[in-house]
């Protein structure tokens, strides 16, 4: 299966192909501040399931991460893993926002203090094992 999406002004698509690995709402510091919003809820997928047209910018967010994003638009898309072969891309950016539900939330130990977690789904203080 092959998932679509692309940035707010469409310079930048994408797609993934297959499933992704997981699916998490990450609540760390780093995503908070690099999102501009209280957390990153992303899909898990190989750095080859991901297909990019159009010129996405990098940000090294730190030695293990960049985050990419669209330089005409702004819109934040990817985490993109510099130690693994792996990417976490935006949930809101694929074209149809609900091809994948989070499963857990990890980081809750940076969780910003108004924000409720009450869907349910296992909450981990850092990454899980």
């Amino acid at each position: 299966m092959i998932h679509h999406g692309g940035c707010f002004c469409g310079a930048v698509r994408f797609q993934c192909a297959g499933e992704p690995i997981n699916v998490r709402v990450c609540h760390c510091r780093n995503c908070q501040k690099a999102m501009g919003s209280p957390y990153f809820a992303r899909a898990l997928f190989s750095h080859d399931a991901l297909t990019i047209q159009g010129e996405a910018a990098r940000f090294p967010s730190s030695d293990a991460l960049d985050r990419m994003f669209c330089p005409r638009c702004g819109t934040r898309l990817f985490s993109w893993r510099n130690t693994r072969p792996v990417v976490g891309v935006a949930l809101a950016c694929f074209d149809d926002p609900n091809a994948f539900a989070p499963t857990e939330h990890i980081w809750v130990s940076a969780k910003i203090g108004w924000v409720n977690l009450n869907d349910g789904l296992p909450q981990f203080p850092e990454n899980p094992a």
